[in-house]
């Protein structure tokens, strides 16, 4: 209607989609079938011989992707996606999934899925732009016979973009001088990177970068980007005089980075009598205004604060994290996945005794690995393997998918653990896993029933997830 606002069109479209409740999606184009699967477990990396029988269960949402099928039937969210992207939020990023599996598929069986739409909220800012989120979901079946279920939030997104202007004169007025010898720097930072200057040479790292190697007195260098981890090695509490944009008292860090070198940032989420030197802490990036992201500190294993509540002063704008979403999970009641990952990790921190550790995984991601396990998933998006589409939206590079991620999630268990069945997987996503990165997983055992697992890349924690038990049928 006429003079309606975005928000009130969303939620009223939500409202309707809501109450029309399960909906038929169709059947799946194809039954469970060995070639099906061959081409996912290969793409993974999975090189087990137990899917003989059956299928994968993190395969789920795999049988009924329409793939480039041009009658592909729509989705329940679609109306709403539509919406959004016609006001601009042409972004989109999966930000949380929980699937549970009732039973195993077998090879042959010819699935059919339902779809109930879970609601709007928004907008809300993230590091990626203002957005709102979308939940809706998914039923399978087999016959009559329920066999899995998914609840699947995306994030719809307005990109940011950037001005080539300068901003120095109506943003953050403390501003850093770029040139020649830091620009790599501060592109990084950007771009949710710490880079830490390397002599090609000898291979010594530098920071504050510089022109010559003050080791072997070369000029070549490139750079290595850090883990964004260290410890505090010394600090002082700043009280006066007055810096713009920042409430004194504030703690000024001066870190020593698992890499070696030492590097100065605020110490961001801790009161100063709470800081000590040899503290672990983590690198947080906090967007100052439209062009300024500046390298912050804070406490490791700390929760990042949601946008809101990051500012501190007129300067602050957000901060994001190793540890932070880039899209940043749903707050509220209908984040059931985050807020029982939640429950378990601190569980796990108070009783350490009582969870397993697991070994390390770890995933290189080269892009053919990135676009081959996308297809495997029958998932065309065009930011999984569109390197100049992913960018306009706002990401250095295309990704990993979240059907990706599940499987990888479900191999590193059943690797480690071949003889246990899978409930359930739940995953809240944190930072993109790019091209070119590693993604590590590990993982620890916390009783019969759940094993909990994180996949970490160069930028912080790209997922976190619970894995639920069962016995085998």
């Amino acid at each position: 209607m006429e003079g309606e606002t975005l928000h009130d069109q969303l939620m009223a479209l939500a409202g309707e989609l809501t109450a029309a409740g399960e909906r038929p999606a169709g059947a799946c184009p194809d039954p469970v079938n060995a070639a099906m699967i061959r081409n996912w477990t290969q793409a993974l990396g999975d090189r087990g011989t137990r899917w003989a029988e059956t299928a994968p269960p993190a395969m789920i949402q795999v049988w009924s992707m329409p793939g480039l099928n041009p009658d592909k039937p729509g989705s329940i969210a679609d109306r709403a996606l539509t919406l959004l992207n016609d006001e601009g939020f042409t972004g989109v990023v999966a930000t949380n999934c929980e699937q549970t599996y009732d039973r195993y598929l077998r090879h042959g069986e010819h699935l059919r899925s339902t779809m109930r739409f879970g609601g709007a909220t928004g907008p809300k800012r993230t590091g990626l732009g203002e957005g709102y989120f979308v939940t809706w979901y998914q039923t399978w079946y087999s016959g009559d016979e329920r066999v899995a279920e998914m609840m699947f939030r995306v994030l719809k997104f307005r990109p940011r973009r950037r001005s080539s202007g300068s901003h120095a004169a109506k943003g953050y007025p403390l501003r850093p001088a770029v040139g020649p010898d830091t620009r790599f720097f501060w592109d990084g930072v950007r771009d949710g990177e710490l880079r830490i200057q390397r002599c090609a040479e000898c291979g010594r790292l530098r920071h504050p970068p510089g022109p010559m190697c003050p080791a072997c007195q070369a000029t070549k260098r490139d750079h290595v980007t850090a883990s964004g981890r260290g410890t505090l090695h010394s600090y002082v509490v700043h009280h006066h005089p007055p810096v713009p944009g920042l409430d004194p008292p504030f703690v000024v860090a001066l870190v020593e980075l698992d890499e070696g070198v030492r590097m100065v940032g605020n110490l961001l989420g801790c009161p100063p009598e709470q800081v000590r030197i040899g503290m672990p802490v983590e690198v947080s990036f906090q967007e100052m205004d439209d062009e300024l992201t500046l390298p912050q500190w804070r406490p490791a294993g700390s929760p990042t604060p949601s946008p809101a509540g990051t500012e501190t002063g007129a300067g602050a704008r957000s901060e994001r994290g190793p540890g932070a979403e880039t899209a940043g999970s749903e707050p509220g009641p209908e984040v059931e996945t985050a807020g029982s990952e939640a429950e378990t990790e601190v569980e796990t921190a108070l009783h350490p005794e009582a969870a397993e550790g697991l070994p390390e995984l770890r995933v290189e991601l080269t892009p053919t690995f990135v676009i081959a396990t996308a297809l495997a998933t029958r998932d065309f998006t065009p930011v999984h393997h569109d390197t100049a589409l992913a960018r306009a939206q706002g990401s250095k590079d295309i990704f990993l998918n979240i059907l990706t991620t599940m499987g990888l999630v479900q191999r590193y268990v059943l690797e480690h653990l071949p003889d246990v069945a899978l409930e359930g997987i739940s995953v809240r996503l944190g930072v993109p896993a790019y091209a070119g990165d590693t993604l590590t997983l590990t993982g620890r055992v916390v009783d019969d029933r759940a094993v909990e697992v994180r996949g970490a890349v160069s930028l912080g924690d790209h997922a976190v997830a619970t894995v639920r038990l069962k016995e085998q049928p």
